[in-house]
């Protein structure tokens, strides 16, 4: 009897134990779901499933070098261990990264293979706000190179956190770290395939300055050496400040690929790359008045100019057309000037672009046109009791008072408009950190507009107050310190000597023929060159009206941006070639929005860098650029693409699988 009892209690045991293990099961399937079900909405917009990967593997194609030339070579139905393109294009021939450095570049012919979750951080600085930025810096290098591998990023979320907790997890980022989630892995897929590397260790030295603000004054050097020992690749990264570690950061970058062929990421066993700027000011211009971009497009393009070592993104904020920016002092700008409530940007959305920006090494400079190309979101002055703020907002015939329509002019006037300035200078200024360098806008100005208002005044001379004016208030917004560079358009108005050389530099968006071009350097001036002959990317896409001049033509190709040095083909001596600080594309938003800003940018934008970085020579055509350069630009624009950049294509897939070959 206590034989039967007791069986029949132990089969109880097991029955019991049997539903609460199946109970588990089918509740921890419903976890994993929903876990990835979330996951896949908070991953970041650039990032796609692996699957659905937009470079696919090629696995009909083998690559040999030849003559410093990737070669193409059926592999169909072959065995034997088959050669990637990628792999062949980075150990045949010169360096390949852009910009090409500066100075000089040795790589072993030799490399070696390893996983993201192989690579782990060593910061050696005695600055501990650089050691905390650098360990953020990090956490997004490791994301990228996740992302390069066809991993998913391995965080709570689509970004990592810009805190002290996200930068200690990234400073302890060791095999052992992330172990669990590859046992997890392996349990359900397979063993984590490993490299012939065990650890990829990377040292990033700072020792000289601790500032992270921007200032054309920063060192971008860097020096960056890597060696293996046994199955550890050291790398170093040393550099005298944040700004040129970041862009050691970025070369590294492109020193590692994935190979399709194993699934793994590679580098060389050794390297050694010496490298700064030719140039101060590398920027890139967007408008986000003629269209609104949100911030995830302007964060997207961000990352690029950081992959380029572009590092200043000048965002034309607010324009006739549109006040997206809604001011805390003033929300009526917004109220009355934003497309929508959906498009517009907090003052939180500025600094959070702010300070991902920096993040790639690249500063944000905000600017608020004035006084001309003001009009929309200007128009509540009388309600408020503070007057006219601004005049011929929406006149017609629009061709006589504006540049296009709609117009739109500050009141020079009102002193509650340079208050209202005053305001909006205090609120960017705090949102995107201390700077030498500040935009005022200037352009276009129309005196016709003033002139229905002020026609027994010096137009001319009113220009030349009012900028003086904005001058005045950005240095009482800068507790009362006037940043070192003050940026306006040029115009036929900079020409009048008004405005201090010593404290007002020109950028210079006219023809590289136009004498403007000389005047101004002969007048003492800095410039930026922002030649629309060149450097400007909305040209070359038809009219957009239906009379008058609307658009400038021909489309701007890569080739006609990397190949346009104004300070050569101008013969600047040197003491005006110092007066360049630099160059910047820009991008004027009448025909384009979210949905072709990638392709319009990118890789163009990327001529330029290279441009502005290294400045390669013309010795053998001011006209033709070498092969060697379509090779490097050809890969670059895919590594922009592996990371969810949509890069407008340069020549025929062919061409690209056979360099040398369309040339």
């Amino acid at each position: 009897m206590s034989l039967a009892v007791s069986l029949r209690r132990a089969l109880l045991a097991l029955l019991s134990g049997a539903i609460f293990i199946l109970t588990v099961l089918y509740w921890n399937q419903g976890t994993i779901k929903t876990q990835a079900y979330n996951e896949a909405l908070e991953r970041h917009p650039s990032h796609r499933d692996a699957s659905a990967f937009p470079i696919p593997v090629e696995k009909s194609w083998t690559y040999k070098c030849e003559n410093d030339r990737c070669m193409r070579v059926g592999h169909h139905g072959k065995s034997g261990k088959r050669v990637s393109f990628i792999s062949c294009s980075m150990t045949c021939g010169d360096i390949n990264i852009w910009p090409h450095p500066t100075h000089k570049h040795v790589l072993s012919p030799h490399t070696h293979s390893f996983s993201v979750d192989d690579v782990q951080l060593q910061v050696d600085t005695t600055h501990r706000e650089v050691r905390k930025q650098l360990q953020t810096v990090f956490d997004w290098f490791l994301k990228d190179l996740r992302q390069i591998q066809r991993l998913d990023y391995a965080g709570s979320g689509s970004e990592p956190a810009v805190s002290e907790s996200s930068s200690s997890k990234s400073r302890r980022h060791t095999q052992q770290d992330s172990e669990p989630a590859a046992t997890l892995f392996g349990a359900t897929f397979g063993a984590k395939q490993a490299g012939d590397l065990s650890s990829v260790q990377v040292k990033i030295a700072v020792h000289k300055s601790g500032d992270l603000n921007f200032s054309l004054d920063n060192d971008e050097s860097y020096y960056l050496t890597s060696n293996t020992d046994g199955h550890r690749l050291l790398v170093e990264i040393t550099a005298n400040s944040y700004f040129g570690a970041r862009h050691g950061l970025s070369t590294l970058q492109q020193l590692i690929w994935f190979d399709d062929e194993d699934r793994l990421l590679h580098t060389y066993a050794s390297s050694k790359v010496k490298d700064a700027p030719k140039f101060r000011y590398r920027g890139l211009m967007l408008d986000t008045s003629r269209h609104f971009f949100s911030v995830e497009a302007i964060k997207r393009t961000i990352m690029a100019m950081g992959l380029a070592k572009l590092n200043r993104f000048h965002w034309h904020l607010t324009d006739a057309q549109s006040f997206p920016y809604i001011s805390r002092y003033y929300p009526e700008l917004a109220e009355h000037g934003a497309y929508s409530e959906s498009e517009t940007y907090t003052e939180q959305d500025v600094r959070e672009v702010a300070e991902f920006a920096k993040i790639y090494g690249v500063q944000v400079i905000p600017e608020i046109d004035a006084p001309a190309h003001a009009g929309n979101g200007w128009d509540w002055g009388p309600k408020r009791g503070m007057g006219e703020l601004a005049m011929c907002i929406n006149q017609q015939p629009w061709s006589f008072y504006c540049g296009e329509p709609p117009c739109g002019q500050l009141n020079p006037k009102n002193n509650h408009t340079y208050l209202i300035l005053q305001r909006l200078y205090e609120e960017l200024l705090q949102q995107t950190g201390p700077t030498d360098l500040f935009h005022l806008g200037g352009d276009e100005v129309n005196l016709d507009c003033w002139a229905q208002y002020f026609n027994d005044t010096d137009l001319r001379g009113m220009w030349c107050d009012f900028m003086l004016q904005a001058m005045a208030r950005l240095k009482v917004a800068n507790n009362g310190v006037a940043p070192k560079h003050v940026a306006v358009w040029s115009s036929a108005l900079t020409n009048t000597k008004c405005l201090p050389n010593s404290q007002f530099a020109v950028q210079v968006w006219g023809g590289s023929t136009w004498q403007e071009n000389y005047d101004l350097l002969d007048n003492g001036y800095n410039v930026i060159f922002s030649h629309v002959d060149a450097w400007y990317l909305d040209c070359g896409f038809g009219s957009w009206r239906a009379t008058g001049e609307a658009a400038c033509a021909p489309y701007r190709t890569w080739q006609n941006v990397y190949k346009h040095r104004p300070w050569e083909r101008m013969r600047l001596d040197k003491r005006r070639k110092k007066q360049v600080l630099g160059g910047e594309v820009c991008m004027w938003t009448e025909q384009v929005d979210e949905n072709q800003l990638d392709n319009r940018l990118w890789p163009r934008s990327a001529a330029l860098a290279e441009r502005l970085w290294t400045d390669p020579s013309d010795d053998h055509d001011m006209d033709v650029v070498p092969p060697e350069v379509f090779r490097r630009i050809s890969l670059f624009r895919n590594r922009l693409v592996e990371l969810g950049i949509r890069a407008e294509a340069l020549f025929p897939k062919y061409c690209a699988q056979n360099p040398g070959e369309c040339i």
